[in-house]
């Protein structure tokens, strides 16, 4: 390759990686396996190596990872740094750095072990308590304070059984199946998008500003490194492995201390085999220096250290026959098509179906009933189908398309706006109409405590709950509710009964929260009905009033109306209406004095919570930012204000205290 094309392809793969590197680090959403993201940054590092004249300094082969965030707390600096890994793809690579650790040492062992595939995190404990808990965030400088979600964690210990005065250990937060299974399940069930995989659900749950949803969700953690101690000598990695685990810290203690290069690829190979048994996500296999002293000697470049390397195995494939499309309705009226093909055995398991997505994801492939398909699995658990091998496709298939009516109520099925799904168009559909009535009663909607998915479902089955209202006519059940006892004894049932009576009087921006429009949360309900005032007034709102409203846009202003314009839906009102539900908003109309501007909040404040702020100058018709741009109008900074304050004053945005705030929302102008 000619210097001019290098630089060429050099520009374009360090754009493409800039992008990837995004989506994995900072925003927990993956756009490509991997296996392709490590091909790409391989393809780049030999283009590198072959002209190193090209090499910057801005190069991702010579960063370490994503950006340091502060969704979960301040940001803090690294004592030491959480370095990434060498990759390496091959035996001979493999062998190459054994050879190499044999010449710069003498005869060391290695220590070749599991890599979780997750986030990294650092704890510190003082004294033997556990002092703060840190992301890799940028690797090198800082990373984010995470300790209130760490505390969360079962395998996080606050006290260490043995303590010293000083413990740095490093380990990585991941999501064991079951448990990402179970969290999927209810996003499903609550009207979320699912998470695509285990890592990026650890990843974006460690950085939730609630740790209650942390502690809900179960993340797991396995430590895999002590970065500092004092007050205690240890000499190797396995000796740290035996001190870990008398203080009963979770420890990747299924590994093997090998001297020779062929016991090194044999523990590798052992790895492999075993990786489909394990009930998490692992994406390769680390061989790392077993002696402190000699990874001292052997130091670390501004990426990596020189005394470790990750074997990434290749993605396994295998070949089948489709032999039909299943077509299941979820929670939220999704129709999935699944693909039902002859079993074939991928990562130590049997498996025989895989999720086409959508008529897009079909078309794409151009799959079709008959095919001979490929498939592997995603991060070596979730089954998907690679491709097409249309050279063996036999005569006689048909393009596959997915039906206008729902296969199980047999409504009207159509494409939503805004993206490939296609979905059940009636709100009572029973493939929906569980997750219709847990998104009504949950916490950001109507909020009946006690009222949990089992009832919910036991309800349905029996026919008590045929459509929302019918929660507010299960008074008149009372006894046979108690008699089959469906919400268990005379206690329960009344305690249920009356969380039901009570809800009657929420505000009516919850009631329609619980109605479940699509692209109508919590927060644009409140919008809606601080303007309309009345759910009454809201149904007979047009186009042009709705999207006045702030920040409802064309798309969900046409959703209210489609929900509205159904006579079932209005039925359903008139009838809550009668049954004495609330329809009329608490809150006092916006105020304007905030008009057109955007703030943005960081920091501790004073007397303040940040949402008690927003709210405060949403009330006045301002907008609040999670980030800082050109279009921010103000900031308000608290303490610790950090990057944000510090972003803001360069682009010399105004900087207000809480004090100040409260100045102007006391003012009669600004």
């Amino acid at each position: 390759m000619e210097q001019n094309q290098a630089q060429t392809r050099i520009k374009e793969l360090k754009k493409e990686l800039e992008y990837h590197i995004d989506r994995y680090y900072n925003q927990d959403n993956p756009e490509i396996s991997d296996y392709e993201y490590d091909m790409k940054m391989q393809e780049l590092k030999k283009l590198e190596q072959e002209f190193p004249e090209l090499v910057t300094k801005d190069s991702p082969t010579q960063k370490v990872g994503g950006a340091a965030k502060r969704e979960a707390g301040v940001l803090v600096r690294h004592n030491v740094p959480m370095l990434s890994l060498q990759d390496v793809f091959s035996r001979e690579e493999v062998e190459e750095f054994v050879e190499e650790m044999k010449r710069r040492l003498g005869e060391p062992e290695f220590v070749v072990e599991y890599k979780i595939d997750g986030l990294s995190m650092a704890l510190r404990y003082e004294q033997g308590e556990l002092a703060l808990a840190l992301t890799r965030g940028d690797g090198v400088n800082f990373g984010e304070d995470v300790t209130a979600n760490a505390r969360v964690i079962p395998d996080v210990k606050r006290k260490l059984k043995e303590p010293v005065d000083y413990l740095e250990i490093r380990g990585e937060v991941y999501m064991k199946e079951k448990d990402f299974q179970r969290v999927n399940e209810m996003q499903e069930l609550i009207g979320k998008k699912p998470f695509a995989n285990p890592r990026n659900c650890a990843a974006g749950t460690l950085r939730q500003l609630d740790s209650k949803v942390t502690k809900e969700r179960g993340l797991s953690m396995f430590v895999f490194n002590i970065q500092q101690i004092g007050g205690m000598e240890i000499l190797t990695h396995t000796e740290g492995y035996n001190y870990l685990k008398k203080n009963k810290i979770p420890v990747i203690d299924d590994y093997r201390v090998c001297r020779t290069k062929e016991e090194v690829w044999d523990a590798i190979c052992a790895i492999g085999d075993n990786r489909g048994n394990l009930g998490y996500d692992i994406d390769g296999a680390v061989v790392k220096i077993n002696s402190f002293a000699d990874r001292e000697k052997l130091g670390a470049t501004s990426k990596v250290p020189r005394w470790a390397v990750a074997y990434k195995y290749p993605p396994e494939e295998k070949e089948t026959t489709l032999l039909d499309i299943e077509l299941s309705v979820g929670r939220t009226g999704r129709i999935t098509p699944t693909a039902i093909f002859e079993p074939v055995r991928l990562c130590g398991t049997s498996v025989s179906r895989a999720t086409l997505h959508n008529q897009d994801f079909i078309d794409e492939l151009d799959i079709r009933i008959g095919d001979r398909i490929q498939v592997y699995k995603s991060g070596e658990i979730i089954p998907k189908v690679r491709k097409v091998l249309k050279e063996k496709r036999p005569e006689g298939t048909v393009p596959y398309r997915l039906p206008e009516t729902c296969p199980v109520c047999g409504a009207k099925a159509q494409r939503e706006n805004d993206n490939a799904d296609i979905k059940c168009t009636s709100p009572n559909c029973p493939a929906q109409l569980e997750r219709h009535i847990i998104n009504f009663v949950g916490r950001d909607a109507m909020d009946i405590k006690g009222f949990g998915t089992v009832y919910i479902e036991e309800l349905v089955r029996l026919g008590y709950l045929q459509n929302i209202a019918d929660i507010y006519t299960l008074r008149e059940h009372r006894e046979e509710l108690i008699a089959e006892g469906i919400i268990g004894k005379e206690k329960n049932t009344d305690k249920l009964l009356n969380a039901i009576e009570k809800s009657k009087e929420n505000d009516a921006s919850q009631l329609l929260t619980g109605f479940g429009i699509p692209n109508v949360g919590k927060a644009a309900a409140k919008e809606i009905l601080r303007e309309f005032q009345t759910i009454d007034d809201l149904m007979e709102a047009d186009k042009e009033a709705l999207q006045n409203v702030n920040d409802i846009g064309e798309v969900s202003a046409g959703c209210i109306l489609d929900f509205f314009d159904k006579e079932e839906n209005r039925q359903i009102v008139k009838r809550m209406k009668s049954y004495g539900v609330n329809m009329q908003s608490k809150e006092q109309p916006r105020g304007s004095r905030f008009g057109d501007m955007t703030f943005v909040i960081t920091g501790t404040l004073p007397t303040l919570g940040r949402k008690e702020a927003a709210a405060l100058i949403e009330a006045q018709g301002g907008k609040v930012s999670g980030s800082v741009s050109k279009k921010t109008s103000i900031v308000l900074a608290g303490e610790n204000a950090g990057s944000k304050l510090v972003k803001a004053q360069e682009l010399g945005i105004q900087v207000i205290s809480e004090e100040e705030l409260m100045k102007m929302l006391n003012e009669n102008k600004l």
